[in-house]
């Protein structure tokens, strides 16, 4: 792979442009950092689905889990796939309200539609869209001192 940059006097707005001798690859490593990069830029995060990326504001979305190593962020518009891992998701969200709520799942707190207890020590979570989401008993605590109770 080679890197090249030109400083072009006057320009209004930076320009990338990847050669290939055909998508995929390297080019889709490159091209999904770079949408990743300008997605941290403006705060938003970025999803792919059906083939197309999205910039996603944070607060639309309603969790974020993990299956098969790869991570899904939803919200109430659909399901969109993300190159970033749970724990790098955790990071960038902690500010915006976001808890853990299990090894493989984060939830908007003010997404939340209802809660209430399940067997095991778990509670069930009815998100804005009415979807279900468990917090596991491993993290139940935190939330139900977050909700003081």
């Amino acid at each position: 792979m080679k890197i090249r940059v030109e400083e072009v006097p006057g320009l209004m707005e930076t320009e990338v442009v990847v050669r290939c001798s055909r998508a995929g690859g390297d080019a889709a490593r490159v091209l999904a950092k770079l949408s990743e990069l300008e997605a941290e830029g403006t705060g938003r995060l970025t999803g792919r689905l059906e083939g197309q990326t999205y910039l996603l504001d944070p607060v639309k979305v309603l969790y974020a889990d993990t299956a098969d190593k790869r991570t899904f962020l939803y919200t109430a518009e659909g399901v969109y796939e993300t190159e970033l891992r749970l724990w790098e998701l955790e990071e960038r969200l902690r500010a915006r309200d976001f808890f853990r709520a299990s090894k493989s799942a984060l939830v908007n707190f003010n997404a939340i539609r209802s809660l209430r207890p399940d067997l095991g020590g778990r509670i069930r979570l009815t998100m804005d869209n009415g979807e279900a989401v468990y917090v596991s008993r491993q993290y139940a605590p935190g939330l139900r001192e977050r909700l003081g109770l």
